[in-house]
């Protein structure tokens, strides 16, 4: 059984209709947990096939509370396992069918892309450039324009690290709206200059004597990396002087 996201199903956020949700509802259901999450993201992962909302003949999507519970366990097994979204939706298609689904991790890399292995341990994801062309739907021309603009960096190995895809996504959703890579290197140093500032704060746990000390880094880190985005979200907001639902 999924687990439903905390601080969202449950608490008010189902209208009438059967408990049926408008998207901007599910944002706000699942933002307690997932402070990154934004409506393109759950757009996206719409278009991909790992969430499939109904639709009122205007066309408004409509989320019942098993798409909430599915879309949260999507999005906590990109955060906690790094998984790409076909292993996701592979996963989830085989509990779905009542099929015994051990849950798979990404581990070594054949020729570029991603291999999967079942485990119970996460590892960190790498995916291939044909994996991140396919989950962002772009070209080649695109994906070498943005890595010019430092939008999406290649790892040493020429593979991508897993949220390569959502930057890819969200870049060319902005792209619809006329905003050219180009515009977006502001962005891309301010995101550069937040991380160093949590890089700052972390640095001297990271080089504690105490193994333990060490490890609560990488826990630290996540919790300022989650403040971080939600203090730029308010202050774009602020800026702009809209309130996103």
């Amino acid at each position: 059984m999924l687990q439903t996201p905390r601080g969202g199903v449950g608490h008010g956020t189902a209208s009438a209709d059967g408990g049926s949700m408008s998207i901007g509802t599910v944002l706000n259901a699942l933002r307690d947990e997932f402070p990154e999450v934004t409506i393109s993201k759950i757009r996206f992962l719409e278009s991909e096939g790992l969430i499939e909302p109904q639709r009122t003949p205007s066309g408004y999507r409509k989320f019942s509370v098993q798409d909430v519970e599915r879309l949260g366990h999507v999005l906590r097994m990109q955060r906690d396992h790094y998984l790409p979204l076909k292993v996701i939706r592979e996963h989830l298609d085989a509990m779905e069918r009542g099929e015994a689904a051990p849950l798979p991790t990404v581990g070594r890399q054949r020729d570029g892309e991603a291999v999967v292995e079942a485990s119970e341990g996460p590892t960190v994801a790498r995916i291939g450039r044909s994996e991140l062309l396919a989950a962002a739907g772009i070209g080649e021309p695109e994906l070498r324009e943005w890595e010019s603009y430092g939008l999406v960096v290649p790892l040493e190995d020429g593979v991508y690290d897993a949220e390569a895809a959502t930057v890819a996504a969200l870049v060319a959703e902005l792209g619809r709206f006329g905003i050219e890579p180009r515009h977006l290197r502001v962005m891309k140093a301010a995101a550069d200059r937040e991380a160093g500032l949590v890089d700052q704060v972390v640095a001297p746990l990271k080089r504690h004597r105490n193994p333990q000390t060490r490890a609560h880094a990488q826990a630290r880190t996540k919790e300022l990396a989650g403040l971080t985005v939600r203090l730029h979200a308010a202050l774009v907001q602020t800026a702009l002087g809209v309130r996103l639902p």
